[in-house]
């Protein structure tokens, strides 16, 4: 199949390019190639047959029109985004710009595109736009996120999500376009951006630098490993039903502190302190952010039953795995970090 894949230097993103190109697919690859994204994620494929970038703005008809156009796509997987709750508080503009405006254009560009198809290439056609759990809002202490939960987005990021999901869900009723709506919880892996939690904790430990935690670190996410939720998206698409939501999620819940606990203790068995002391005395707790949702769970069972996918990954092996490629790929990281800094994003003025 030849895939357009949406952001596909970002984290999400790369690894569905990688996956997809190392399975055989063709992958055009449209990244507006922001602070987040990174052209190393996907240094492995670049010079390869069967993939392509397209440096391109979402928000741009025309250059959407064009990329439909010239590349012909059998599949669109949408993950272009902003995607940082924390500068969502502090600079919501962009969100609403990427993630409203942006999907809107792209499923304009889409429509046309596949109107303007015959046969078994209209049939076969699929818009597949990626979305979070953040937009079901936040959870007590029991129960999990189904794809029939009512939406109650908080945080300006979710928000934009939120409507984005009805964006993409309306133009398949009322346009008939084949699109498919998945929500994931937290990923985790390697090329996460630093100021992501997980690598943002495994850079500070390495560096022996404070370890913020918000609050008392008692807030529970589902933590999924991207290379699973790459293959689950890919199935999705080949799979699902048009007009259906796909929830996607690891079942495994850690709360922030516990995410926090384990990876001091993985970097300090993998590279001890100079002092010897556990990293574990580095955490610091800290403001929590506003409006910060409690407890995330995914209950994926539709995307199990229907499809037959499951996580491949436990929250102790991925996230072994994530830390060992950190600690082996200082190269990768170390220029985002001396250009983006330690600082907390998020903080509103007093």
């Amino acid at each position: 199949m030849k895939f357009l894949v949406t952001g596909g230097s970002g984290f999400i993103g790369s690894a569905v390019c990688r996956y997809l190109h190392g399975r055989g697919d063709t992958v055009v690859n449209i990244d507006k190639l922001t602070y987040a994204a990174s052209l190393g994620s996907t240094a492995e494929i670049a010079r390869q047959d069967r993939y392509t970038l397209l440096k391109a703005d979402i928000c741009d008809a025309k250059a959407m029109a064009r990329a439909f156009s010239q590349h012909k796509p059998d599949a669109v997987i949408h993950l272009a985004a902003e995607s940082h709750v924390d500068r969502s508080i502090t600079g919501p503009a962009d969100f609403i710009e990427t993630n409203i405006v942006g999907v809107y254009v792209l499923l304009q560009a889409a429509l046309d595109y596949w109107r303007g198809l015959t046969g078994e290439a209209k049939d076969a056609f699929r818009f597949l736009h990626v979305s979070t759990d953040e937009v079901y809002g936040s959870l007590g202490p029991e129960g999990r996120f189904s794809e029939t939960t009512p939406y109650a987005p908080s945080s300006p990021y979710s928000a934009s999500k939120a409507s984005a999901d009805h964006l993409a869900l309306a133009w398949r009723h009322t346009y008939g376009l084949p699109v498919l709506v998945s929500n994931c919880s937290n990923n985790y892996g390697p090329y996460h951006f630093p100021e992501k939690l997980i690598p943002l904790i495994i850079l500070n430990a390495l560096e022996e630098a404070p370890l913020p935690v918000y609050g008392d670190g008692s807030n529970v996410r589902d933590w999924l490993y991207v290379e699973d939720h790459a293959k689950a998206l890919a199935l999705i698409v080949e799979k699902g039903r048009p007009g259906e939501k796909y929830n996607v999620g690891g079942r495994n819940e850690r709360t922030n502190l516990h995410v926090v606990n384990t990876i001091c203790d993985l970097i300090d068995e993998l590279e001890p302190t100079r002092s010897g002391l556990s990293r574990r005395q580095l955490i610091t707790f800290v403001t929590d952010r506003p409006g910060h949702d409690h407890r995330y769970a995914i209950d994926a069972s539709k995307l199990e039953r229907e499809l037959g996918w499951r996580a491949q990954e436990t929250f102790e092996t991925g996230l072994r795995k994530t830390v060992r490629w950190y600690l082996d790929n200082k190269a990768w990281w170390e220029p985002l970090r001396r250009r983006h800094g330690l600082e907390r994003k998020g903080l509103l003025a007093s």
